[in-house]
């Protein structure tokens, strides 16, 4: 059976108020929703988006919204934080080939962010499927896939 994020247990889970420009910039998100579940698309066809997330010691990838079923792999593991939609804030260890699955109905999604709290570089691969409850939200001009060389 596959795993979802309700598999993992969050190691600290904290419901505090988000530092002011956390805050800010989940509102701008909330206005103009971004498509863009990682730091780069490597890879789209008529049925999958794949995206790499390369994040250095301290580094962040903002605010993006899931609504395609997906999987993502930690290829590096590593130690991470996550400010949710749902007003949390929470952190996962996560472990080299780890690998989660995430379906959303018609109309849910889930908006994070993701900060790299370790001392090495994190890197998680993201595919998603576009035959989804979900219509794929459409890409910013400009974001088209790359090489995974480049």
């Amino acid at each position: 059976m596959a795993l979802t994020m309700l598999d993992k247990q969050a190691e600290k889970k904290d419901t505090s108020q988000w530092p002011a420009d956390i805050a800010a910039e989940f509102e701008r998100e909330s206005k103009n929703p971004n498509p863009c579940v990682g730091s780069k698309l490597l890879s789209e066809n008529e049925r999958t988006r794949v995206w790499i997330i390369r994040l250095a010691p301290g580094e962040r990838i903002g605010f993006h919204r899931h609504v395609l079923d997906y999987f993502w792999t930690s290829v590096s593991g590593g130690r991470g934080r996550q400010h949710v939609h749902d007003g949390t804030t929470v952190e996962y260890t996560y472990q080299p080939g780890e690998t989660r699955h995430e379906s959303y109905g018609k109309g849910e999604f889930k908006v994070h962010d993701l900060e790299n709290l370790g001392d090495r570089e994190m890197i998680f691969m993201t595919v998603e499927f576009k035959d989804s409850a979900n219509k794929p939200m459409p890409l910013p001009a400009g974001v088209t896939p790359q090489s995974a060389a480049a």
